[in-house]
């Protein structure tokens, strides 16, 4: 493959060519999923009125439904989906680890300990008296700030491990590990000393459940996640550079410890925010990079928004399928990324060894 007079190659127009017609195509699957969300439930709106209403030309009942329950919970899916999937992309190629994720990496537990010590301590969260919002945030800033801290603890035990000469990745992943079993113990203590309301919070808090996310909750979600994905994509080079090894990326003039403290850092941020509103959602930033890596490749350029799509679409789907299994029952969402999310990695990882 040569380059003459400036021309880009055929191959290397093909090649990326057809990845981003998959990111197209992946594209316009996720919308296509956002409308079927918004339609099924207990009551199904016809495609046809969800669309009116979503163009500003329906009202009566299926407004209410659509705007006021349907859409806010269909969109929290794909903010959370998009942002843990994202972080878990950074934190896979910032660690050089591929089981990297804030869920195998403990981030996710400490952020829950952080959550549970705001309701217990500081008094944030509140028993309502429906069952449809039995917890409520009164002050959801705050929450997420107890959150982030206890994931900024957590992450800092792990760059400190990485740091380590010599450290490989399964060291990385049993620190985080055992960081996640001690916060999960942390937060049993927190609930063991909690009373009755403060308890029935706590548990319930950690159902992961997009249920619980409203406009508000959602405008906070989707604005990190939106800024932790332009940061992630701007830096797209870098932690190209970075899967090479941390010499090759210096020498190509990466800041590799900045880069990825900053990656770290806006990683957790992402997860405190998310966790703190819905709960804990596990093997979504776990799966899903791997899913687009067999389609797209280790590019980052495509790797990072594939990813982001596939987050938003599995979280959807899973929170669409949490609705229906046992209607009118409601499953909660981490329930069903669970029983998801499991088998599909293992699958993944024998593929994986096999080729």
């Amino acid at each position: 493959m040569h380059l003459e007079d400036g021309k880009v190659p055929e191959e290397y127009t093909r090649y990326t060519a057809a990845k981003t017609v998959a990111l197209v195509l992946g594209g316009v699957l996720l919308l296509v999923l956002l409308l079927v969300s918004v339609s099924v439930g207990a009551v199904t709106v016809p495609l046809r009125e969800v669309v009116r209403v979503l163009t500003g030309g329906g009202g009566g009942r299926w407004q209410t439904i659509v705007m006021q329950i349907r859409l806010p919970q269909a969109l929290a899916a794909v903010a959370a989906g998009a942002g843990l999937s994202v972080s878990g992309v950074a934190m896979q190629s910032i660690l050089r680890n591929p089981l990297g994720s804030p869920f195998t990496l403990g981030i996710s537990n400490a952020a829950a300990f952080g959550a549970a010590f705001s309701v217990m301590f500081l008094g944030t969260g509140a028993m309502q008296s429906t069952a449809a919002d039995a917890v409520s945030v009164a002050d959801p800033y705050l929450t997420t700030l107890s959150a982030f801290a206890a994931s900024l603890l957590a992450t800092g035990v792990i760059l400190a491990i990485s740091r380590i000469r010599r450290a490989s990745p399964e060291v990385m992943v049993l620190t985080g590990v055992a960081m996640g079993s001690l916060f999960t113990a942390g937060t049993m203590v927190l609930q063991y000393f909690a009373d009755d309301v403060q308890l029935a919070a706590m548990v319930f808090w950690t159902f992961g459940d997009l249920g619980r996310a409203s406009w508000r909750e959602l405008s906070v979600m989707a604005a990190v996640a939106a800024a932790a994905s332009v940061y992630f994509l701007a830096h797209r080079l870098n932690y190209n550079a970075m899967d090479a090894g941390d010499e090759t990326a210096r020498g190509l003039g990466v800041a590799v410890h900045r880069l990825r403290l900053a990656g770290m850092l806006i990683a957790s941020l992402v997860t405190a925010t998310i966790i703190s509103f819905v709960g804990v959602i596990g093997f979504v930033g776990l799966v899903c990079p791997h899913m687009v890596r067999r389609i797209v490749g280790d590019d980052h350029r495509f790797l990072i928004p594939g990813s982001l799509i596939a987050g938003s679409g599995l979280l959807l789907a899973a929170d669409t399928a949490a609705r229906l299994v046992l209607a009118p029952q409601v499953l909660p969402v981490a329930v069903v990324t669970a029983f998801i999310g499991a088998p599909a990695f293992i699958v993944l990882l024998v593929r994986g060894y096999r080729r």
